[in-house]
């Protein structure tokens, strides 16, 4: 199978890689060109912007938690169909799992060079150029003999300064023999607003997050060779295999059960294959968003409640009582409820004195403290998701505070310097900080809707 393939990496955080990626596919676009974008690692926010510049879902490529072996078919299941795709890396190209393999010969395990590497996918590197000149050669000599596996075929300059600074950078990068493919200068309107989790999220963002992608896209449009990107993606070998199929992954129930999925501004943090797998697994999937809506799809026999920035809402979350009261009833039968990070705020009694569904006992404020990483998490609690003893890969990704941040029944326990019990399993409900890519685990999706098809409901969002 040929997928025409690129990933775009950086020497580090802030170089420019989401601008480029985004412009990449937004560019592409234009030429009438079906681009699928991806995103390496655990990130929910860059997809967003890759959606609004392709017009496909931005899709994640995370070997830590779906396991390498995955990546390959998640990349041909999402690429499907397309004329080239684009992934955006995480970090510094080498940057991967801490407490992993590497540096040395090999990746480090997640890294952008480690996905790369599973693609077979040529890689180039977006380079932040201000304040430097001829030492770029060095910069670029360094990460292409680095580990020579990688194949670092092209750089892309960022925030030039000049002309004449432009060509003293392509000079340098010919003087390491890698060819410069575009040059983008310091032009305003090429990011977006960000907050204490990063970027605000396209979704939230709205009609200016459109005309930040159209910056994005004239810039890379008139600074990047885009006919060489094309022939460099199109030089990637053939990537063999089956496609990822969600219909493999899960066996469906026969009654369609009927699950609510939030969305809307304040829930952003969900990946694409979880629907899907919902959706092969035997559920009708009904989006809800919190903000507006004041009752639960008609007949829910089950709630997934994702991550997302229920912060920033936490007023108008609370001022929706209707919803809020009804999803507090909802929890009190017993009905599956599948909450993850944000949704594990909402489901509390209060998020910064704001009174929310109080489904948890317990109150949440933000904190100054940002928790971040990976998780090699234990299923503490026989729940909806899983049997107690079951393994878990999962990512904490919040500046939150949960107290207690466990109850009677925890939802995990892991290790992070001692043991650390987390998260709330309740009748049907399983609520934790900790968000986990269904991918990575298929059978706990199955499991949740096949408990959804055993509860039964009595009219519009009411199970008995």
């Amino acid at each position: 199978m040929v997928s025409p393939r690129v990933v775009i990496a950086a020497p580090g955080s802030g170089q420019g890689k989401t601008t480029v990626a985004t412009g990449l596919l937004g560019a592409l676009r234009r030429r009438s060109l079906r681009v699928a974008p991806f995103k390496v690692g655990p990130d929910y926010i860059d997809p967003g912007y890759h959606h609004v510049a392709s017009g496909l879902p931005g899709r994640n490529l995370d070997p830590v938690l779906v396991g390498e072996e995955r990546i390959a078919p998640l990349f041909r299941h999402g690429s499907a169909g397309a004329d080239l795709a684009v992934a955006e890396g995480v970090m510094g190209l080498f940057d991967g799992k801490i407490d992993g393999p590497g540096p040395g010969d090999e990746p480090a395990f997640g890294s952008t060079a480690h996905v790369a590497g599973l693609l077979r996918a040529p890689v180039v590197l977006v380079v932040d150029a201000q304040g430097q000149s001829q030492s770029i050669a060095a910069l670029l000599h360094g990460f292409r003999s680095f580990q020579p596996g990688v194949r670092l075929a092209g750089v892309i300059l960022n925030r030039v300064g000049s002309p004449r600074h432009e060509q003293v950078l392509r000079d340098a990068a010919d003087s390491v023999g890698l060819p410069v493919l575009g040059a983008l200068g310091r032009t305003g309107g090429l990011s977006v607003p960000s907050r204490h989790l990063g970027l605000v999220t396209a979704t939230e963002h709205g009609g200016a997050a459109t005309d930040a992608v159209e910056a994005m896209s004239d810039a890379v449009e008139s600074g990047v060779d885009l006919d060489a990107v094309i022939a460099l993606a199109r030089s990637a070998p053939a990537l063999d295999g089956p496609a990822w199929d969600a219909a493999a992954e899960v066996v469906p129930v026969p009654d369609r059960p009927v699950i609510a999925v939030a969305g809307g501004p304040a829930f952003t943090f969900a990946y694409t294959e979880h629907v899907e797998l919902l959706t092969a697994a035997g559920a009708e999937v009904a989006v809800l968003d919190p903000l507006r809506d004041e009752e639960l799809p008609a007949g829910t026999r089950g709630l997934v409640l994702p991550g997302g920035f229920p912060e920033q809402h936490a007023a108008a979350l609370s001022a929706n009582s209707a919803l809020r009261a009804e999803i507090t009833r909802f929890a009190a039968t017993g009905a599956p409820i599948h909450a993850e990070c944000g949704g594990l705020l909402y489901l509390a009694e209060e998020l910064d004195g704001h009174p929310l569904c109080g489904v948890i006992p317990a109150r949440a404020e933000m904190s100054p403290r940002l928790t971040l990483g990976y998780r090699d998490a234990v299923a503490a609690t026989d729940s909806a998701l899983s049997s107690a003893g079951t393994r878990f890969t999962g990512h904490e990704f919040h500046r939150t505070r949960l107290e207690p941040g466990s109850g009677e029944q925890p939802a995990w326990y892991w290790r992070d310097g001692a043991a650390v019990a987390e998260g709330f399993v309740r009748g049907g409900l399983h609520a934790s900080y900790l968000h986990t890519h269904p991918a990575g685990a298929p059978e706990a999706v199955s499991r949740f809707v096949t408990r959804c098809s055993r509860t039964v409901t009595g009219g519009a969002g009411t199970a008995v």
